[in-house]
């Protein structure tokens, strides 16, 4: 009798113990994996254009907007270890592309440019949607590789319809950058006229660790079309 219980007990007591694991890990494998980044052309492009420009963004129908995320309290993870009993996150998640920003101010392409934020640790959300047009000057853009090319002070993560394209333990040269390295995103490997794109740049004051006394703004912003 004790044989047959104690194995019986212990094949209970293991059960018991990893299924909150089989759970976490089901958890984890019913989350969509993020597309991975593609990477952008190296070479000169065809065309470009300053959408830190109000003719330039105004091209592409482009109106920004702006709102500053603030830090939340949030429940911690299930999966906690004793003592980390509070959790933060930022809101609002202006990522999604059907995120409503209708409320949001609207600003002018040209103050991109201008010095947002309180300083230290702070974070700025800039939104707005781009069509393409038929011609950049002398340029058909019908089939072109159009590249988004973002450069914040002092870092950035770049949303394009609702998804942020990223790798785990490979770089991401596209969505994620740091400390003033340009974000180079491939809208389209062929672009069409009229195409539209949603695009949402979350900008990061830092190094965060230093909190530094400074601001977030745009050092650039534009589309390149490569053939």
């Amino acid at each position: 009798m004790n044989g047959p219980f104690s194995v019986t007990k212990i094949a209970m007591t293991f059960a018991v113990a990893v299924s909150p694991l089989l759970l976490s890990a089901a958890s984890v494998a019913q989350t969509p994996a993020p597309p991975p980044p593609l990477i952008a052309p190296s070479l000169p492009p065809n065309v470009e254009v300053d959408l830190m420009t109000n003719q330039g963004s105004a091209m592409f129908g482009a109106q920004w907007k702006t709102m500053e995320a603030k830090i939340v309290e949030a429940p911690p993870i299930p999966e906690h270890l004793p003592g980390y009993n509070s959790a933060y996150d930022i809101a609002p998640h202006a990522g999604d592309a059907a995120f409503d920003d209708s409320r949001w101010p609207v600003i002018e392409a040209k103050d991109l440019s201008a010095r947002r934020g309180g300083g230290h640790v702070s974070f700025i959300w800039f939104r707005s949607n781009v069509t393409i047009p038929a011609k950049i000057g002398d340029f058909d853009t019908t089939g072109a590789k159009a590249v988004l090319t973002v450069a914040v002070d002092d870092y950035a993560e770049i949303w394009v319809n609702g998804q942020m394209p990223r790798a785990v333990g490979v770089p991401s040269p596209a969505t994620i950058q740091g400390f003033n390295t340009p974000n180079r995103v491939v809208l389209s490997n062929s672009v069409r006229p009229g195409d539209k794109f949603q695009i949402a740049v979350f900008g990061v004051n830092g190094p965060i660790s230093v909190a530094p006394a400074n601001t977030v703004w745009f050092r650039e912003a534009r589309i390149q079309f490569y053939k």
